[in-house]
Parts: structure tokens; C-alpha cells; sequence
């Protein structure tokens, strides 16, 4: 039976093909160092079950061997793939460090892919091919990539969402560039994520014959079997965590926009709103023709209180209307104008007659549409660069009695005011010239800021100050 046995152990060593020294040698020592049927039974074991250095099989058509082999043989395809693609320069911004957001900075790098990385280094010196050689590293492995037009005004974006919550805008200024690298990652991440861990393990002991005892390469113990399947099952679980948990993170992205879109969808207009008294009707911010229709009158109440304070006790103040009063008692007062009805400015917390004015200012600036309609801006900005006195006037004229009944009326009332206003000039040391610079861009103002700002305002001004001059033969305030 012994001489059995030998002859077992000796003839796949005459077949297999020639291996290391010291491989042979110590194949040759432990066989002649067994002396007991029990020790040679093992090493002829041990000798027999060495694939690696039996001539190549077949591939297993098992499906455990099947799929290893598609992995490793598709491993391969792609990092081939991804060699042939050269380094570029792309520009990349983190937005986002394990889910805690960053401040955007577009910055040019020099840009590399690799089976299961993308590496972005600060210029092409100083790539991973250098010693020292220091890149911003990105994990393929369970990440998400997808085109972006939200979080960048440039164009040919695309995002890359790693499974720890980091983010990155990756850009190119040629469309057929960018789509190339997008390919490129989407590809290297649907196959670094396949099997729930990257193609960088498949040199690990996932990939070698159940029972190989070459040397560095595990035992033949029945220990070892034993540690080997649950070691396989930990990279797996692991793998396959990273993959749940970064699915679990778009399922609960997508979960929120949805329920917010519904959300959107479902809520009530603010007709219901202002019907159950959820919301009130209020004075600033409204539009000047509502808020007149709401009060039955031509002029807002608001707008009358203010004036009467103003001219009661403020005329002969300096700098009214140009110094401004304390913002939070202005702030204060717009409060009680649109939750009350009554407003009585002569209590004594309105004794600053600068919050008054302060607070008429604002209800100016925050109509919707200014107190000078959109639709009339550019006719009036014609209307001023007339030189003869009498037609500016005449074709001023003209477009104030074309303007709704509430802005018309209002603007009579206003003006009408200014113009006592300046009466006190000597005392109150307001000239035509300032409350133009004041009332310009409060009155009036482009739909549209597509022209030069600073013009804009200068036609502003020149507009507010000519009608103030013209005042009495604009609005026929003699005949009054």
C-alpha cells in the first residue's frame, strides 16, 4: 500500500510543468521526511490538489466558477480600457466633504482614471508617475455620477457622488470631452461596484482555488477552510453595505423631492388662503391699484397719514426725507400698518418724524410695480431728453394723464407735498436737486435692468426733479 501511495505522489510531479527550486525541494523533503501511512496519505493530499501546477482545465461551467471568471475576465476588459485613456485637464470643485457642504472654488487639474480611482492632481508634474506626487483621490467604488445643470452656471457638468457623502463638479469646456470622461467614470463605476467590491481585490484569495497550500497563500488546514468562507463573506457583506447603504441615500434624496413636489402641488392658492384668514390683506408689498380698491379711495390711507404728520410737524426738520430714521422702529410701524386698521402717528413712539418718512419711503419701494408704471419708464425717459422747455412739459403732461386713476392720483398727492416740502428749503436745507436724487429711484425704475444702471439713474432723477419743478403746471395745482 505504501508503494502505492508513492507512485500516486510521484506522477503528477512528472507531468506538471517545472517549477521554482525551492518549491521542488520542498516537496521533496516533506516526502522524504514522512514516515507514517497517516503523513504520506496527507502530503500526497496536499501535492494533489495543487491546480496551479496541473496542466489548464477547461473553465468550470459551475455558476460559482462562472461568475468569478466574467468578474475577473470583465475586471480586466475595463482596466485595459482605461490605460488607453490618456491624463486631461479638467476643471473640479468639492462641494461637499463627507456630506458636509464645502464652498464652491473651480479650480484646473490634471485629471487620471484608473480601475477603481479617479485622481485629480494640481498639473501633470506632479502625477502619481512622480515620487511624492500629491492628488485629491476619489473612490469609485458604490459611487453615483450624474449630469448637472443646478449647482454651476457652467456648462457640460457632471456630479460625482461618492458612497461616504463627498461631492464632486467635474467640468469641461467641450461638450464631446466631458461626455467622454462621463462615459468613462460611469463605466469604471458600474464595474468597480459589480460584486459589491472593487476590481483591485480580484488578486485577493477570493479569486484562488479553495485549497491551494502554496506558500503565502493560505494552508490546506481544516482551519483554514473554515476561515477562508468567512472571510469571503465579510468582503461581500462589506461591499454589499457600501452598495445599500449609498442606494438607501438616493431612495431617501428621491423620497424627500418627491413629497416637496407634492407638496408644491398641493398647497393652496393664496385666494384660499386670504378667504380662511391665514393671511392677512396687507398695506406693503401690495399693488397700488388693489390696495386703493381694497380701501375704496384713490390713494392709499397710508400714504395720506404719513403726508399729514409730515407736513404737520416735519416740514421745517433737516435733511427730511434724506436722513434716515432708525430702521427698527420703521420696521416696527410697517408691522402695525398691516396688522391694524387705525394709526395714530402722533403717539409719542412716532415722534421721530424721520421714521415716518422713513416708513412713506418704503411703501414706494416695495410696490410690485412703481408708483411710475414698467410700461411708461422708457416714454418718460424719451419725454426728459426733449430741449424745449414747452413740449418736455407738454409730453410730461401728457403721459401723467394717461396713468391709472390711483398711480395718477398719488402722484398728484406726492408732488403736491414736495413742493411745500421745498418751500421750507432755507430751513429744512432740501433743494429740488436732492429730493430728485431721493424720490428718483423710489418712484420709478426699469422692468428689466438690461441698460447701464447709472444712466438709468440719471434719467430717474432728471424726471422726479422736472416734474417737481413743473409741479404746478403738471398737476394744475394754482387752480386747486
Amino acid at each position: 500500500m505504501a508503494g502505492c501511495l508513492l507512485s500516486t505522489v510521484k506522477a503528477p510531479v512528472i507531468q506538471a510543468p517545472q517549477r521554482s527550486t525551492a518549491v521542488q525541494g520542498s516537496v521533496q523533503m516533506r516526502i522524504k521526511n514522512s514516515q507514517s501511512s497517516g503523513d504520506r496519505l496527507s502530503q500526497s493530499k496536499s501535492m494533489v490538489l495543487q491546480e496551479s501546477d496541473l496542466p489548464q482545465k477547461p473553465i468550470s461551467r459551475h455558476r460559482r466558477n462562472q461568475s468569478q471568471h466574467n468578474v475577473v475576465i470583465a475586471g480586466a476588459a475595463t482596466f485595459e480600457t482605461l490605460v488607453d485613456m490618456k491624463g486631461e485637464t479638467m476643471n473640479m470643485t468639492k462641494i461637499s466633504e463627507s456630506g458636509k457642504k464645502q464652498r464652491k472654488n473651480w479650480s484646473s487639474v490634471w485629471t487620471m482614471l484608473t480601475s477603481d480611482q479617479l485622481m485629480f492632481y494640481k498639473d501633470k508634474q506632479e502625477t502619481g508617475l512622480k515620487p511624492g506626487g500629491k492628488a485629491d483621490v476619489v473612490q469609485l467604488c458604490g459611487a453615483v455620477i450624474e449630469w448637472n445643470t443646478e449647482k454651476s452656471s457652467r456648462k457640460n457638468v457632471f456630479q460625482i457622488t461618492t458612497n461616504t457623502g463627498s461631492e464632486y463638479l467635474v467640468q469641461a469646456d467641450s461638450y464631446s470631452t466631458a461626455s467622454k470622461w462621463y462615459d468613462a467614470i460611469k463605466q469604471t463605476v458600474d464595474s468597480s461596484t459589480k460584486e459589491g467590491f472593487p476590481l483591485r481585490r480580484s488578486n485577493s484569495t477570493d479569486y484562488l482555488p479553495r485549497h491551494s497550500s502554496l506558500p503565502g497563500y493560505g494552508s490546506a488546514s481544516p482551519g483554514a477552510k473554515q476561515r477562508n468562507p468567512v472571510h469571503r463573506r465579510s468582503i461581500n457583506m462589506f461591499g454589499s453595505s457600501k452598495l445599500k447603504h449609498s442606494a438607501s441615500d438616493s431612495a431617501d434624496k428621491n423620497g424627500v423631492k418627491n413629497r416637496l413636489k407634492k407638496f408644491i402641488i398641493r398647497r393652496p392658492s393664496m385666494k384660499t388662503l386670504q378667504e380662511k384668514g391665514l393671511i392677512k390683506d396687507r398695506v406693503f408689498g401690495c399693488h397700488l391699484s388693489t390696495l386703493c380698491q381694497r380701501e375704496g379711495t384713490t390713494v392709499p390711507k397710508f400714504v395720506r397719514i404719513c403726508v399729514d404728520a409730515v407736513e404737520k410737524r416735519g416740514l421745517e426738520a433737516d435733511g427730511i426725507y434724506r436722513v434716515s430714521g432708525n430702521l427698527a422702529t420703521i420696521q416696527k410701524l410697517r408691522f402695525l400698518v398691516d396688522e391694524e386698521e387705525d394709526l395714530d402717528l402722533d403717539h409719542s413712539q412716532w415722534e421721530d418724524v424721520h421714521v415716518v418718512t422713513g416708513a412713506l419711503k418704503m411703501f414706494f419701494r416695495e410696490l410690485p410695480e412703481p408708483l411710475f408704471p414698467f410700461r411708461v419708464f422708457q416714454p418718460f425717459v424719451e419725454a426728459i431728453k426733449i430741449k424745449e422747455p414747452k413740449q418736455k412739459v407738454q409730453a410730461v403732461k401728457k403721459l401723467i394723464q394717461q396713468l391709472p386713476k390711483p398711480n395718477h392720483d398719488t402722484m398728484k398727492m406726492l408732488f403736491s407735498h414736495l413742493h411745500k416740502v421745498l418751500a421750507f428749503s432755507k430751513k429744512n436745507l432740501m433743494s429740488t436737486q436732492g429730493i430728485g436724487i431721493v424720490f428718483g429711484p423710489t418712484l420709478m425704475w426699469p422692468e428689466l435692468d438690461a441698460g447701464n444702471m447709472a444712466v438709468n439713474m440719471v434719467y430717474q432723477n432728471q424726471i422726479v426733479e422736472f416734474i417737481l419743478t413743473e409741479s404746478q403746471e403738471i398737476f394744475n395745482l394754482d387752480r386747486k
